[in-house]
């Protein structure tokens, strides 16, 4: 038998489930991928927002995840796809192991 959860865990889930059915629903406005990576650029730049008033290093740290997004398309489109990869590889492990809540 399972506890009933708590407070905090029950928002923490319904926060992750409207993300998730947020991104679904793009998805199926649009057709494709772009309407699902449109949704989390939108919820990502809410995020950057909020979190910047507290902490000053946010917009120094995006930055630095845009220019390696940058870098490895990049190196993908110049025929090397092993930084493309290895970001495809981490951002999937990372996301499965502490997904956005």
């Amino acid at each position: 038998m399972t506890r009933p959860q708590t407070r905090v865990e029950r928002t923490a889930e319904n926060q992750r489930q409207f993300y998730v059915a947020g991104e679904s629903q793009a998805i199926e406005l649009r057709g494709d991928e772009k309407g699902g990576a449109e949704s989390w650029l939108r919820v990502t730049r809410t995020w950057v927002a909020r979190q910047a008033k507290v902490y000053p290093d946010v917009f120094v740290g995006w930055a630095t995840v845009l220019r390696l997004f940058l870098t490895a398309m990049q190196r993908r489109a110049a025929g090397d796809p092993r930084v493309w990869d290895d970001l495809q590889e981490y951002a999937r492990s990372v996301t499965a192991q502490f997904p956005p809540q």
